[in-house]
């Protein structure tokens, strides 16, 4: 669920962590980390229009050309999470998002870059990012 869009462009997503998530230590699996990150990326990207609609009539869509993750705190099971999310820069092809993962406590759990860019996916080659673009992630 998307909070907020606030000033420092930052986009707000808050969950909680369920018992079908937890692996067999009984906290959350790294890999079900890149599900949640991605759940709030659609989130801030759809609520600035820019959902499967708009890439199914544009043709450009959201790609991932590199993922750095560090764990810093676990994740257990009722725990309440906020994800922020910011696009902290575009260079020509490739933007930066970064995602910080907390808890209730404020403390961060996990922090997470990204390289993204948007591709045609017809043609299947990167684009420059459109003003839509932009505007869906936060720019």
């Amino acid at each position: 669920m998307r909070k907020s869009h606030g000033k420092g462009k930052k986009s707000i997503f808050e969950f909680m962590v369920r018992e079908s998530q937890l692996d067999s230590f009984g906290h959350v699996n790294h890999a079900f980390y890149f599900q949640i990150l991605e759940d709030a990326r659609w989130d801030l990207m759809t609520s600035n229009g820019y959902g499967i609609a708009k890439i199914r009539e544009t043709g450009l869509g959201p790609t991932i050309l590199e993922i750095k993750i560090r764990y810093r705190q676990e994740l257990l099971p009722r725990q309440k999470v906020r994800i922020e999310t910011e696009c902290v820069g575009y260079d020509r092809l490739v933007g930066r998002l970064e995602q910080k993962m907390f808890d209730e406590k404020g403390r961060v759990c996990c922090v997470a870059e990204f390289a993204i860019a948007l591709m045609d996916v017809n043609a299947r080659k990167l684009v420059p990012p459109t003003d839509d673009w932009k505007k869906a992630i936060g720019l």
